[in-house]
């Protein structure tokens, strides 16, 4: 499902970046050229995306009505590689039509995963030396989500659940149409009884209402320190907790020493900054 989706997506990206051609090139570059360039690294980073990259020259290949492989890829380094500012990531011999005209979606892709997976190895690092997992969310672009959250574990992190369909949350929403934390569990535990839930709570009196109803997970949403702390101690040997919102690179280390099992972070795919890659011919053949 997800490789066909990728695929879908790249067609789509073709559509609206290339459409009927790169005028541009058309004008001056010769059909028939043939060419060598680099992927090239702009600052230190860790690498992710390579593998759609592969994936991406493919599709663009079979748009241009070329051989599948017409494209060589010849790679440097591998996904989840701390690569050095100035260094050459991978090189690429083809068509010089067919290069340019899918240089900015590759480096896109590469540029923006990369850029997740190096946000992501920061609050890793930032956690070394406690038991606690940093998750993802649902926060990503539309589309985009699988090769986002396929980033964030090159990164380190954990995916959360992928979609609405493959996990329960119950989030305040679903509390508030409900009326209650207590309310809204009842509702759920009556339907569901195969499948972990997890719940957001904003306070100590929900957490106990969690707990008493038997949740598997609490999420402490926007919850001070202090909070969490009093929330470590109700939770012990009862339920997983995982802190949600307001979380940050300065934050995240004394978060992770109060005893929290998970920390999600829409941050990681909402707002990391996308790493800076480029593409240069370096000979025309």
């Amino acid at each position: 499902m997800f490789y066909t989706l990728v695929d879908e997506i790249f067609k789509l990206s073709i559509l609206e970046d290339i459409g009927n051609g790169d005028i541009t090139s058309q004008l001056i570059v010769p059909e028939e050229c043939i060419a060598n360039a680099q992927i090239i690294c702009k600052e230190d980073c860790i690498l992710a995306g390579l593998p759609f990259i592969r994936r991406f020259l493919y599709i663009l290949s079979l748009n241009f009505s070329l051989q599948p492989n017409s494209i060589e890829f010849k790679e440097y380094f591998k996904d989840g590689d701390f690569i050095e500012k100035g260094k050459i990531i991978a090189e690429l011999k083809g068509n010089a039509r067919l290069l340019l005209a899918g240089e900015r979606i590759a480096l896109n892709i590469l540029q923006r995963l990369s850029g997740i997976a190096t946000l992501t190895a920061e609050f890793v690092r930032r956690t070394e030396g406690f038991n606690i997992k940093i998750l993802d969310t649902r926060k990503t672009t539309p589309g985009l989500r699988f090769m986002e959250k396929y980033a964030v574990r090159i990164g380190g992190g954990h995916n959360h659940r992928f979609a609405l369909y493959d996990a329960i949350l119950v989030k305040d929403n679903h509390i508030k149409i409900a009326g209650s934390v207590k309310e809204a569990l009842i509702k759920v535990k009556k339907n569901s009884v195969h499948q972990k839930v997890e719940v957001e709570v904003k306070n100590l009196a929900e957490l106990k209402d969690a707990i008493s109803l038997g949740a598997d997970i609490v999420m402490l949403d926007n919850m001070d320190i202090e909070t969490m702390k009093k929330a470590v101690k109700l939770a012990k040997n009862k339920v997983l907790l995982e802190a949600s919102g307001g979380v940050s690179l300065d934050n995240i280390r004394e978060i992770a020493s109060i005893g929290i099992d998970f920390v999600s972070i829409g941050a990681l795919t909402h707002s990391a900054r996308a790493v800076d890659i480029s593409m240069k011919i370096k000979e025309v053949l």
